[in-house]
């Protein structure tokens, strides 16, 4: 009988310790993989929500504040920047195109961007998609507003819903612009970005909530960058939050980081997305990694209730391994036959783990979406989750040494004795 059918039959007759053996390394494994392949997901969100963009401007602050503020929605910047500033860098002859933005406002919640449709133009994610809309159209007058997919869902407007923006970026506010409403006229397709949790209006009707304007079809419309006409002294008193550039070859981006950094008008920053996205990480590296450990511990406190389990059958198995021994066993198969079992159990708890965390990732998608902010895409285990899922496997071998040679020795003592 070969070692493999010995260690089933052993199974079997130990089915509730060899389960709760499996058990445990199932959810640990379980555990460890999905803050892996949460990780993952969250550097490659955090990755994909901008592409694209050479460089981003504004106020002088440090390189992942202005990300932050800029990007993610997170935070607010430190000051305004002027429009004539922004005119004179966005018509440097490097640049390519550039894109305004204005924020200060929000609505239940849901951060308000004021913005071009140069926005919609040349904003990408996930490497080189473009923002599409999945109902109505882009916003052409100062009075329409565009939703991002979740604000959208969660709000549950429709075309034509009359949205009231609100002074400040929380949940509640005191001060609402309820005199100049907006009306939804576009729904953007879900990006996994901050952008599905945004309300996108356009620059002349953000600056309309905090002073007077007039709607495109009258004789002024405050809106520059939508091409109306517009009152030049007006415009140049406007302020904006930040602003993004695409230039005409990446390799200016150095030089033109260090010109802007040395604005005469007024103290800028301009940031290189890439490089900030890196700093970011590195100041969170440390919550990240300590979750990692956290989940490498539980790994193994789940080996070593294996170790536990068949370390406690022991001296029940004495008796079990005389009798193999009695009918022509050597001690190296019943040293075999314990590793066997150890690394069946460690395999089986790796397989079980992994399609578990794979049925919750394929099955929570939408929760994780809505409450984490990222969308999981299910794809085969990575090389570096591969790596870890094989050390999970030989640690198992490992630890089922420890009984396998206890077991070698109690054989070799009892040899063919029998003890009852």
């Amino acid at each position: 009988m070969s070692i493999a059918s010995l260690a089933l039959k052993s199974f079997r007759n130990r089915k509730f310790a060899t389960g709760l053996a499996i058990i445990s390394i199932t959810l640990s494994v379980t555990l460890l993989m999905g803050v892996e392949i949460l990780r993952d997901q969250a550097k490659a969100s955090f990755t994909n929500t901008v592409s694209g963009i050479d460089l981003i401007v504004g106020a002088r602050s440090s390189p992942t504040h202005l990300l932050l503020y800029s990007v993610f929605g997170i935070g607010n910047p430190t000051r305004n920047i002027d429009w004539s500033s922004y005119k004179e860098i966005s018509q440097h002859p490097q640049v390519n195109w550039s894109i305004p933005i204005s924020m200060g406002d929000s609505h239940a919640g849901f951060r308000v961007l004021g913005t071009d449709n140069n926005y919609f133009k040349y904003y990408r994610y996930a490497r080189d998609r473009r923002l599409s809309l999945r109902l109505g159209d882009w916003f052409e007058h100062a009075d329409e507003v565009v939703l991002g997919a979740e604000a959208a869902v969660k709000l549950g407007y429709r075309l034509g819903d009359e949205v009231i923006v609100a002074h400040g970026a929380g949940n509640e506010s005191f001060i609402t612009h309820d005199d100049k409403p907006f009306h939804v006229v576009g729904i953007l397709d879900k990006t996994g970005t901050p952008v599905d949790r945004t309300v996108l209006v356009s620059l002349g009707g953000f600056d309309g909530m905090h002073d007077d304007w007039v709607s495109a079809e009258g004789d002024q419309a405050h809106d520059p960058l939508l091409g109306k006409h517009i009152d030049e002294n007006h415009a140049l008193d406007r302020n904006i939050s930040a602003f993004m550039l695409g230039l005409k070859s990446r390799a200016a981006a150095i030089g033109m980081q260090r010109s802007i950094n040395q604005f005469d008008h007024e103290p800028l920053s301009a940031i290189l997305p890439g490089v900030a996205l890196l700093e970011l990480w590195e100041i969170v590296s440390l919550v990240e990694n300590t979750l990692f450990v956290i989940s490498v511990f539980v790994v193994i406190v789940g080996l070593f209730s294996m170790l536990i389990i068949l370390m406690a059958s022991m001296n029940e198995r004495r008796r079990e391994m005389a009798i193999l021994r009695s009918v022509g066993a050597r001690p190296v198969h019943v040293f075999s036959l314990i590793i066997s079992e150890a690394v069946f159990i460690t395999l089986a708890g790796i397989l079980l783990g992994g399609a578990l965390v794979s049925a919750i990732m394929l099955f929570g998608q939408n929760w994780i979406a809505q409450q984490l902010g990222l969308f999981v895409t299910l794809n085969w285990f990575t090389s570096n989750q591969l790596v870890i899922l094989s050390l999970v496997a030989l640690l198992g071998f490992l630890i089922g040494l420890i009984p396998g040679i206890r077991i070698y020795r109690y054989s070799l003592i009892d040899g063919m004795t029998v003890r009852v």
